[in-house]
């Protein structure tokens, strides 16, 4: 099932009809729905090929929900060695920069948004990042919960890493943005405690504008995802408070309520 022109910002000046914020949440609560939000061509032909597989050859009593767009822009061939992190969920799309020090993930529509995001930390603030391409923050979650009852209900067993926390070790701070509201990418704060998880959604009402204002409405937009990564490096007491006000003011940031209670 192909959701098209998904996500509240890709479809800009057609009205309110297409304004999709919510199907992701609502495709994880469907136990055989398996959701997906591809950035690119290459993913959603990986995807499409692997659910083919499992659905007409393997016979799995599953059905896949893919998120597709309208907007034109380039798409990068995806190495092989991605393609694991595809049907999981997430892989590394880039660094920016040599040792990254916070960890950027962008899902769909948003995914260019969060890339921009990295090459402004870099060189505007002297910031390096990852980059991470989210597939699906559903099926993320559902491995990693699965993971978390075999712990508890095998205690003695040896203790398993879900990929999701395999992929982003360590301690760096992680701002995950999404085309959808922010329940959507929340479902992965849990497995990753004690981490600095900032969240970025298009809670709010529908609007019908361009793609760039949209974004910059619903703070999805490369400025709000960089000063989030600055914020929350401050907030893990890796860069100093001087740092934020340089990016706020860097990025023309003004204060104002938040989309959902404009």
């Amino acid at each position: 099932m192909l959701g098209a022109t998904a996500g509240r910002t890709t479809l800009g000046g057609e009205g309110l009809q297409h304004r999709d914020g919510s199907s992701h949440l609502v495709a994880a609560t469907v136990p055989n729905c398996r959701a997906y939000d591809p950035a690119f061509a290459g993913e959603l032909a990986i995807i499409f090929d692997h659910g083919a597989r499992r659905m007409l050859e393997e016979g799995r009593d599953e059905f896949y929900y893919l998120t597709v767009m309208n907007e034109n822009y380039p798409h990068p061939s995806i190495p092989t060695a991605a393609y694991e992190g595809v049907i999981k969920g997430i892989y590394r799309y880039a660094t920016c920069g040599s040792v990254a020090v916070v960890h950027l993930l962008g899902a769909g529509a948003i995914l260019r948004e969060v890339i921009a995001a990295g090459e402004w930390l870099e060189r505007e603030m002297a910031i390096s990042s990852e980059i991470w391409s989210v597939t699906s923050y559903s099926e993320l979650a559902r491995e990693a919960a699965a993971l978390e009852r075999e712990c508890r209900l095998s205690p003695t067993a040896p203790r398993k890493i879900s990929y999701l926390a395999a992929c982003l070790s360590g301690d760096a701070p992680i701002v995950a943005a999404s085309d959808y509201v922010r329940a959507v990418p929340q479902m992965l704060v849990s497995y990753l405690p004690n981490r600095r998880f900032v969240v970025l959604g298009t809670d709010g009402f529908g609007r019908s504008d361009t793609r760039s204002v949209l974004r910059e409405f619903f703070e999805v937009d490369c400025s709000s995802i960089a000063l989030a990564a600055v914020q929350a490096l401050v907030d893990s007491r890796r860069l100093p408070s001087m740092r934020l006000i340089e990016a706020a003011s860097r990025l023309g940031a003004v204060a104002s309520d938040p989309p959902w209670q404009r």
